[in-house]
């Protein structure tokens, strides 16, 4: 069962012409609409299904910087000052809570990769530091295993997801944006060679750039324009937890489960180690770019061929834009609740924390994450046809980010001063 989001009302009514179109109503585009709006730029989002209704409610809600990229860490940094900013500027709470989080190490190969990670960064400024058994325990009291070590990063935190990208389209809306839901772009119209507009299933609007923030459906559009965006899909699944006493307010990762506070006094818990893996044509098509991903993470894919599978082989990767698109075909992706990667998350995590033995769960569910070759998102102008930006492919990260990579976005398209060098993140580097 999806998670239930905060509503939103939106526009029943499509307009003939605006300045930018954002493809893809997650957190990414609609914090790209947001930063438009505010700088007085007529902006409209297109949203296939209904806002946030994929990956930007089902995540772990994780706002951090830990164990990401040195490259990464400046994009992180602006969206925790953007996060700090959002209730004001959205007029909501968010749910953003700055308690940091801690991931801890079983094994000697472990703490080593904690140890080089917080290296890495070691002239940034973030403030992360290596923990000791005993500090993990004062931090995060209860505990039963044997950890050798960990590292923690105070200044990271969580948010809702199903309650920041509401607030962040309201105050979009409020500020002048336009958001269709239920209405699926069915590709980029051109004129002389670049952008003019898109074709939605109600008609053409017509535009002077376009945001793709269609997280796992770009690769599908952008495939049909003959634009090749390499990126795998992948399931994350993950659970809630009644309201119950906990060890800790901050997110807490073992290598095998991971949990953070809910706002409502349970907690959201995943299975950190392990990723269902339907497999799809692009798996075959594009696997041979993930091999040194695959070696360094053996054993995380629970690979599978299944009804997924072949409603995957269904969708068409070529069509005409006065026809039924595949986006019309599946609104919204819903996974199936994986009831056996919760219960060994659960399972791993009450030997680490007793107090999880008595845990209830409220609800299950599952979501598609968009992964490419190297794990960072694509940023940037398509080189091959101008007035098109992309914002995809974040890989399981782009909630945390959210708020930073739809401005960037939003910088990118208007030519304005990026919030952050966007060269690690550039399309063409594949």
């Amino acid at each position: 069962m999806a998670p239930l989001i905060a509503p939103v009302t939106t526009s029943t009514e499509l307009p003939v012409r605006t300045e930018v179109v954002i493809i893809g109503g997650g957190i990414v585009g609609l914090s790209a609409a947001l930063t438009l709006a505010e700088r007085g730029i007529p902006v409209t989002v297109l949203e296939k299904g209904r806002i946030a209704g994929e990956q930007s409610s089902r995540n772990l809600g994780w706002v951090r910087k830990t164990s990401r990229a040195a490259a990464d860490i400046p994009l992180a940094l602006a969206a925790d000052r953007l996060w700090q900013e959002m209730p004001a500027r959205t007029g909501m709470d968010v749910g953003y809570r700055r308690e940091g989080i801690l991931f801890c190490a079983r094994t000697e190969a472990e703490m080593a990769a904690h140890e080089a990670w917080a290296a890495s960064v070691a002239g940034l400024g973030l403030g992360a530091r290596l923990l000791s058994p005993r500090e993990i325990a004062a931090l995060v009291p209860g505990g039963a295993a044997n950890w050798i070590g960990g590292v923690t990063t105070p200044s990271d935190g969580r948010a809702e997801p199903t309650l920041a990208s509401s607030a962040i389209a309201k105050a979009a809306l409020a500020k002048g944006a336009v958001i269709v839901e239920n209405c699926a772009v069915r590709g980029l119209t051109t004129q002389a060679g670049r952008v003019s507009g898109v074709m939605t299933e109600r008609g053409e609007i017509a535009c002077a750039q376009v945001l793709l923030a269609g997280g796992l459906w770009s690769r599908r559009l952008l495939g049909n324009h003959g634009i090749s965006l390499p990126t795998l899909p992948l399931i994350c699944s993950a659970f809630r937890t009644e309201p119950m006493e906990g060890p800790s307010e901050a997110g807490v990762a073992g290598p095998d489960f991971s949990f953070r506070k809910h706002i409502d006094g349970g907690f959201v818990i995943t299975q950190r180690a392990a990723l269902s893996c339907p497999l799809v044509l692009d798996h075959l098509l594009l696997g041979h770019r993930y091999l040194s991903t695959l070696k360094a993470t053996a054993g995380l894919l629970r690979i599978t061929l299944n009804r997924q599978s072949l409603d995957d082989l269904r969708l068409a990767r070529r069509w005409r834009m006065d026809r039924v698109s595949p986006f019309e075909k599946t609104r919204v992706m819903d996974p199936p609740t994986l009831p056996a990667l919760n219960a060994e998350a659960l399972d791993n995590l009450s030997r680490a924390w007793p107090v999880f033995k008595d845990a209830k769960i409220a609800q299950g569910w599952a979501g598609v994450m968009d992964i490419t070759p190297d794990s960072h998102p694509v940023i940037g102008p398509v080189a091959s046809l101008p007035g098109l930006v992309l914002a995809t492919g974040f890989s399981g990260h782009g909630f945390g980010t959210g708020p930073a990579a739809g401005q960037l976005a939003a910088d990118l398209v208007t030519g304005a001063a990026p919030l952050v060098d966007p060269h690690p993140y550039r399309f063409d580097r594949f």
